[in-house]
């Protein structure tokens, strides 16, 4: 059975395609449709979390929301940058590394992308238990379950799906999560709250951190939902339509949980938001609060259905490293499913202390993947510019090598020379960061070193001789594709 002209689907409802080449033919959709599919990827309470970082630690509500808005504006960019690859390539994000890690060396970046997905789930699906538990009856384990299983079932089906969920839920995000802001600005605060108050650099900066490290956590998402998108659609348009959509998604959750802490106070807040979101929502009217809560849960099923979907394309492009995988349902069936146990079992099995773990957590996200982002959007932009031969990635011993050492090089080079910047509090804190007090500017290193050095080291790569490749395939590239089988 192929592929029906013009869509995802075979099978009934079923996507068909994982991580082969979506054919020209197959490609659909509208460049906007990306914008509430940012957004509401990002207005969700685990987003919420990451706005308390720095006010927990004693910053002021103005320097808080302040650090949220430039990391958001800066962490942002890479991650809209990833975006205009989907249509230029036809490909999903993680496999497109191999062109500077090579073959086998990917793996490398497909073992900590997946580490991140499964991570956001366990997460993404405890907060969603916990919201669905206070607003309804039953416990938050069985909510996690339910969760787990409608997010497998949006997962499977999966692209065309994800999209119009998306949509759907941004419209009612815009409306119900309006009237919560509202009302969260009409309670009363305690004095001084939005006065500018003292700087202090190490939580500033922390917070920075965080917030720009979840931004471009998304880096690894993003060509996956962008990829059946025409290869005519300007990158510009891509970009922007990204960009808009995730820093208003993602600066609007960050600053309502910074609001939420200065409203009710550090010692007071139950580290989730949770409470904090009910009793606002019931201050408009009485049970305004458990309708708040039953559509951040929903907003955190649609992004728990993009982290089982993306987790299981980079499961089985590392799969395909070690033997060749013909892409097609069932696998895509087994590996969401395996993508989606190995989550639950660790929302399940997680301990309650959320916000401490899950800041280390986003921070070692941007540790890891700054070197990445950088090694990337280089390659992409600066080196090869867009143009490389699909055909190729795909063979294990084709042009791109089994072991892309500039790759690898700047990467290792990018993360090592980051280390003495790090501070994750009690696990470790670098040298350099004890000396500037707790300040980590680790972002400010790792980025530049490991994009610069790639720059360098691939000024020997014969540019031209890929592009010449990539023309002498495109035509068989196309009918392989179209011949792509289902079963």
């Amino acid at each position: 059975m192929t592929t029906t002209d013009g869509g995802t689907s075979s099978r009934g409802a079923l996507e068909v395609r994982s991580i082969d080449y979506v054919p020209l033919r197959e490609r659909h959709g509208k460049t906007w449709h990306l914008g509430p599919l940012w957004f509401m990827s990002n207005a969700q309470i685990a987003t919420l979390a990451v706005g308390l970082i720095s006010i927990t630690d004693g910053a002021s509500l103005f320097w808080s929301v302040l650090a949220i808005i430039v990391g958001v504006l800066v962490g942002t960019l890479f991650m809209a940058f990833h975006s205009a690859q989907g249509p230029q390539l036809g490909l999903p994000q993680m496999i497109q590394s191999r062109p500077q890690f090579g073959y086998l060396g990917a793996l490398l970046v497909w073992l900590f992308a997946y580490l991140q997905y499964a991570g956001f789930n366990v997460f993404n699906t405890i907060l969603a238990g916990n919201a669905l538990s206070t607003a309804t009856a039953g416990s938050t384990k069985l909510w996690v379950v339910v969760v787990t299983v409608v997010a497998l079932v949006v997962a499977l089906v999966g692209y065309d799906l994800i999209h119009r969920a998306e949509r759907v839920l941004t419209y009612l995000m815009l409306v119900i999560f309006g009237l919560f802001t509202v009302s969260l600005f009409l309670v009363d605060y305690p004095a001084g709250t939005f006065a500018v108050g003292e700087f202090h650099a190490a939580p500033f900066l922390a917070q920075f951190g965080v917030v720009a490290g979840y931004q471009i956590s998304w880096a690894i998402y993003v060509s996956d939902y962008s990829r059946y998108l025409r290869p005519d659609v300007p990158v510009r348009t891509t970009f922007w339509w990204t960009y808009l959509g995730s820093a208003l998604g993602g600066g609007w959750m960050m600053i309502v949980g910074s609001v939420l802490v200065a409203w009710i106070g550090a010692d007071k807040f139950s580290g989730t938001g949770i409470p904090e979101i009910e009793q606002i929502g019931d201050r408009l009217f009485t049970g305004f609060g458990p309708i708040v809560l039953i559509l951040a849960a929903l907003g955190l099923v649609s992004v728990t259905a993009l982290n089982m979907y993306g987790g299981s394309l980079t499961l089985i492009s590392a799969v395909d490293s070690f033997r060749r995988v013909r892409p097609t349902v069932a696998i895509r069936a087994l590996m969401i499913g395996f993508t989606a146990l190995l989550s639950l079992i660790g929302a399940l099995a997680a301990s309650d202390s959320f916000l401490k773990t899950f800041n280390v957590f986003l921070l070692l996200i941007l540790y890891l993947f700054i070197p990445w982002t950088a090694v990337n959007l280089v390659d992409f932009y600066l080196v090869r510019r867009g143009h490389y031969a699909i055909a190729e990635i795909f063979k294990p011993r084709g042009l791109y090598g089994r072991w892309g050492w500039r790759g690898i090089v700047s990467y290792v080079v990018g993360f090592v020379v980051m280390v003495p910047f790090f501070d994750l509090g009690d696990p470790y804190t670098g040298p350099v960061a004890k000396a500037l007090g707790g300040a980590d500017i680790s972002f400010f290193v790792g980025l530049p070193v490991a994009g610069v050095l790639y720059y360098l080291l691939s000024r020997s790569i014969d540019v031209a001789a890929e592009r010449r490749a990539a023309e002498a395939e495109a035509d068989e590239l196309e009918r392989a594709a179209e011949q792509h089988q289902t079963v």
